[in-house]
């Protein structure tokens, strides 16, 4: 499945894999929310409640579409977090993996705390 993650500066699209996270996701959209940042994180509330998944994560590569389910959110690091160890990207808690972004994650950093942002299915 191809996702794609809009903001008012850009947008980036990302591939995700066959999980049950990304299937409950894939229910929901599109979707609209409230980004916010914390560290070089950009995470935002998706609307779907699931359970961890036996592979969550907390240290994980830059671009990596994680979801928090301590927060029903969309959590995509691209760079450290308050309590990352170096340069690393520690999520505030393991996280279910959902696959990649495509193309460069610093894009990212040109969201702003409080942007909108739209998540949607990529035509096939």
């Amino acid at each position: 499945m191809q996702i794609r993650i809009s903001w008012p500066t850009g947008h980036l699209t990302a591939t995700l894999a066959e999980t049950p996270t990304s299937r409950a996701l894939g229910k929901v959209l599109p979707l609209s929310a409230t980004a916010r940042t914390w560290g070089e994180e950009v995470y935002f509330d998706t609307g779907v409640s699931v359970p961890r998944e036996a592979d969550a994560q907390q240290v994980v590569e830059p671009g990596t579409v994680a979801f928090w389910t301590d927060g029903d959110a969309l959590a995509l690091p691209y760079g450290p977090t308050p309590i990352s160890q170096g340069d690393e990207c520690r999520l505030a808690s393991p996280c279910n993996l959902l696959g990649r972004l495509d193309g460069d994650p610093r894009l990212l950093a040109t969201v702003r705390s409080g942007d909108p942002i739209r998540v949607e299915l990529t035509p096939d």
